[in-house]
């Protein structure tokens, strides 16, 4: 790529839910500050919601979708 630039391209999975969005891998910390990868897949879909989470080695679907900016940061 031009630049220099390193940028990898991934095939995302398309949503079986809706067929219209594509489902994105999000990424978060544990509680000991190591990170979680793919924690979580999220139908880019607004009007489809849809999204499978992982929680203590449990899956949760289609919980409810909140504005990150509600939350409030905690200091590590």
């Amino acid at each position: 790529m031009a630049g220099g630039d390193d940028v990898e391209e991934y095939n995302l999975p398309k949503c079986l839910k809706c067929n219209e969005g594509q489902l994105v891998p999000l990424s978060d910390y544990g509680g000991q500050g190591a990170p979680v990868h793919y924690k979580a897949w999220v139908c880019i879909n607004p009007v489809c919601g849809f999204n499978i989470k992982i929680r203590n080695g449990d899956i949760y679907l289609n919980e409810p979708i909140t504005p990150g900016g509600m939350n409030t940061s905690r200091s590590r």
